[in-house]
């Protein structure tokens, strides 16, 4: 006969169960060691006893030899102690783990967010911290990602798209408690919104002939967000292009952008054709033309002088 160990997600829902799950626990009988799990209102609400009783996983594998058992959610260590309890008996039961809910891809997410609420409450430094104290990090951590991926470094990489990722929900969380009054749902929500507005080829009956056509339509698509949110007012190309970036990949979205809009890649009169800017000016404009990104460009050449430095005896 076997034992049955029922396991759940915590970051599904409770009474949500597989059939096979339900099955399972409706046959019985039916044990746990926790008193408070959350699936017991809705199997008592289903007609099925469970009774909580505390742990014993040799009684559990000799009581499974002659009859079957079901055990409701068992942690690590509990199944470890089974298995061992389990291949000490000359003829032990069979052990069936049956999954009465999974987690669904980004279910982690609720994790982030259930300990960032922990933190801004029961900790004295993330609860004081507001959107301008947390820029810097922000930045930083952004900045981190990039070098794991210059530097091809993959492993890393996981692990500094997670420190970007507290970022984002650490914002959301501030704004939460301030007058802003949204949360991460919110910030989701209006990403969700904006890339199926943005996509009409994936979400609606637009067609497109290639990633030419996919870009063409975005930015039509942004154009007309910017005029419905201007009072119909179009606006600038260059409308949104954040000023605090480092200079030259300001520099070269600001020639895209106006490049899409026909404007010309002449300076305005007045600024020295001869000056350093100027120079900086035309060296992005000739990268654009090349179809390289002078940021990442610049950012490889300095990496080799750190290199090279670096493997200089002191």
């Amino acid at each position: 006969m076997p034992l049955i160990v029922v396991t759940t997600s915590p970051r599904v829902a409770p009474g949500l169960l597989s059939r096979h799950a339900w099955r399972v626990l409706e046959e019985g009988p039916v044990r746990t060691g926790s008193a408070d799990h959350p699936h017991l209102p809705y199997l008592a609400e289903a007609g099925v006893d469970v009774e909580v009783v505390a742990p014993d996983p040799a009684a559990l594998v000799r009581e499974a030899v002659s009859a079957t058992v079901v055990w409701l959610e068992a942690d690590e260590a509990l199944m470890r102690s089974i298995g061992y309890a389990a291949v000490a008996l000359d003829d032990p039961p069979v052990i069936e783990i049956v999954p009465g809910s999974y987690d669904l891809p980004g279910a982690r997410l609720l994790d982030l967010v259930s300990v960032m609420d922990r933190l801004r409450v029961e900790c004295p430094w993330d609860a004081r911290q507001t959107h301008e104290s947390l820029a810097p990090y922000l930045i930083e951590e952004a900045y981190e990602v990039l070098e794991t991926i210059e530097e091809g470094d993959h492993a890393a990489l996981r692990e500094e798209l997670g420190d970007l990722l507290l970022q984002v929900v650490f914002h959301a969380r501030v704004a939460g408690d301030g007058p802003d009054g949204f949360d991460v749902d919110d910030v989701a929500e209006g990403i969700v919104a904006k890339l199926v507005r943005r996509h009409p080829h994936v979400f609606a009956d637009t067609r497109v002939k290639g990633a030419g056509e996919v870009s063409a339509n975005w930015e039509t698509i942004k154009a007309a967000e910017r005029a419905a949110k201007n009072g119909g007012d179009p606006g600038s190309a260059v409308d949104g292009v954040p000023m605090g970036q480092p200079a030259l990949s300001l520099v070269a979205q600001l020639l895209r952008r106006a490049g899409r809009a026909g404007a010309p890649a002449a300076l305005p009169e007045g600024i020295p054709a001869d000056g350093l800017g100027a120079r900086l000016f035309e060296l992005v404009r000739q990268a654009q033309e090349a179809g390289l990104d002078p940021e990442a460009e610049l950012r490889a050449v300095a990496r080799a002088y750190r290199d090279q430095v670096r493997a200089r005896p002191l």
